[in-house]
């Protein structure tokens, strides 16, 4: 009988062969440990047994979200603004009647019709046709007992307006005034108790700031659209008087009227206007300051008129090369072209030439900014000027007045025989005034000074703007009375120097630069 030998070791290559598949299981293992760990393997979900005990909750973790605007340190939301708003803005509809004569023939007007009945017969019949014309715009409630504020181009010239409140209620409303040459106007309901909109400090608004827009776009009432304060102090070409707050906030036709309102909800402007393409929203719209619209408003209220103070200067926007030939290295400041007699800037002594850089305390950097803070000023008011004459700064004390009714003038000058001057006046052809040459450009034959007959095109002067018909007051600051004159001054003049002219155009003066 066979017997086993439990004591005999194993042999060499069993003894390799055990160890192969050690290694490998304990390789298989490993690896999938590590898959399962890398998420290498797939995995499944199972729908939950509800007969099985439920899986403790899990842990939750932060997840990042993105920044929530700041609302002026407050805890309220653009909810809670659009929930304060919306029930002090109102849908205005204005309807202006007209008379049209009608078109499109009848049978009627056949010859032989006529030849038979006669015209008198006929005339009984041709009425005019009743034409109405109605506008959608939209308003803001600023005083409980029914002062509305809006746009003149909304209610301007309406023969009715009437209101729709945002409970669904309409009043008749009567205008209190209009003042086109800021757009805006006011009218009045017969109601009492109703929901208002504050008055915001538009001085105080920056660029980047939020603001929400309330209106009635297209008829679709009570709408609300989010947008930044984009830029301030824009002038638009809309208005006589501009000083827009330009924002993104969607505004469509309709809104015109409409309340713009800071993050506190208070009125910082009144949309007017947008500038599109389309006809739609493009990302540009306008919307007059609150200031300015609270200060237009109360004169309507009080007197139904707007008074403006006045200064009596002619301003221009004072540019890189203007300033370089004054001897001024910043372009902060207002250039004055000119002094009205019998104004008050002249009484106190102000010069062409002057740069004025600070009006009844606050600073001025454009000709729109200083024309709105000198029109808002009340008449009788004694501010302070201050401006740089000659590179040195100078201040000056004044009252306002009231402007004028009429402030235009017209007047122009012509001459005599050409001159040819050399440089960068070479591309004008200028003359002496005469009866004739100021009867051919309208202009007045007392004029001092030259008359640019022609303007050589492709020159720096066409360019820069100067144009036939305009005179040469000045060049270089040197007194132009007539052609002899203009060419001693330009004969001097290096062929590469940059040359200032002071011309009259339509009654107002002007500076420009020509550069070589």
């Amino acid at each position: 009988m066979n017997q086993v030998d439990f004591n005999r070791k194993p042999s060499q290559g069993t003894r390799k062969w055990l160890l192969a598949a050690t290694l490998l299981t304990t390789g298989i293992i490993i690896g999938f440990v590590v898959a399962s760990d890398l998420g290498w393997l797939p995995t499944g979900h199972a729908d939950p047994d509800s007969s099985a005990v439920a899986p403790p909750p899990p842990i939750a973790r932060p997840v990042s979200t993105a920044p929530q605007p700041m609302l002026g340190g407050s805890n309220q939301t653009f909810v809670d603004i659009a929930k304060s708003v919306k029930p002090a803005v109102v849908n205005i509809y204005a309807t202006k009647s007209g008379r049209s004569e009608g078109s499109g023939a009848t049978p009627f007007d056949d010859p032989l019709f006529r030849k038979f009945f006669g015209d008198e017969f006929f005339r009984k019949f041709e009425h005019p046709k009743e034409r109405k014309e109605r506008g959608l715009g939209s308003g803001v409630i600023v005083e409980t007992n029914g002062l509305i504020i809006t746009n003149n181009h909304v209610v301007g010239k309406a023969d009715e307006i009437r209101v729709t409140l945002s409970d669904k209620r309409e009043f008749k409303a009567k205008l209190i005034g209009t003042d086109p040459k800021t757009d805006v106007a006011v009218v009045k309901i017969d109601a009492t108790g109703l929901p208002t909109v504050a008055w915001a400090d538009s001085d105080k608004l920056e660029v980047g700031e939020f603001g929400l827009a309330v209106g009635n776009p297209f008829g679709v009432t009570q709408t609300v659209t989010l947008g930044i304060v984009s830029a301030l102090g824009r002038a638009a070409g809309i208005a006589e008087y501009e000083d827009f707050i330009q924002t993104d906030a969607a505004i469509n036709p309709g809104n015109s009227g409409g309340p713009l309102v800071n993050v506190r909800g208070e009125l910082v402007g009144i949309n007017t206007a947008i500038f599109s393409q389309s006809g739609g929203n493009m990302g540009i719209g306008f919307a007059v300051p609150s200031n300015m619209a609270q200060s237009i408003m109360g004169q309507l209220v009080q007197t139904g008129k707007v008074v403006r103070g006045w200064l009596g200067v002619s301003i221009q926007e004072l540019t890189p090369e203007l300033a370089s030939q004054f001897g001024i290295t910043e372009t902060k400041g207002v250039l004055v072209s000119d002094v009205m007699d019998d104004s008050p800037a002249k009484k106190a002594g102000f010069e062409r030439a002057d740069v004025i850089i600070e009006y009844d305390g606050k600073p001025m950097d454009s000709p729109t900014h200083l024309r709105n803070a000198v029109a808002q000023t009340p008449v009788g008011k004694k501010v302070a000027i201050k401006f740089i004459r000659d590179k040195k700064p100078r201040t000056v004390d004044l009252t306002i007045v009231e402007q004028p009714k009429s402030m235009s003038q017209n007047g122009e000058d012509e001459g005599g025989e050409s001159a040819s001057p050399t440089g960068v006046l070479s591309s004008l052809d200028v003359r002496d005034l005469t009866q004739e040459l100021a009867s051919r450009y309208g202009l007045k034959s007392s004029e001092r000074g030259v008359v640019i007959v022609r303007v050589r095109p492709g020159t720096a002067a066409e360019e820069v703007g100067v144009r036939e018909g305009d005179i040469i007051l000045e060049v270089n600051r040197q007194a132009v009375t007539s052609v002899k004159v203009f060419e001693r001054i330009a004969g001097k003049l290096p062929k590469d120097q940059a040359v200032l002219l002071l011309l009259k155009r339509q009654g107002r003066t002007i500076y420009l630069t020509l550069r070589p």
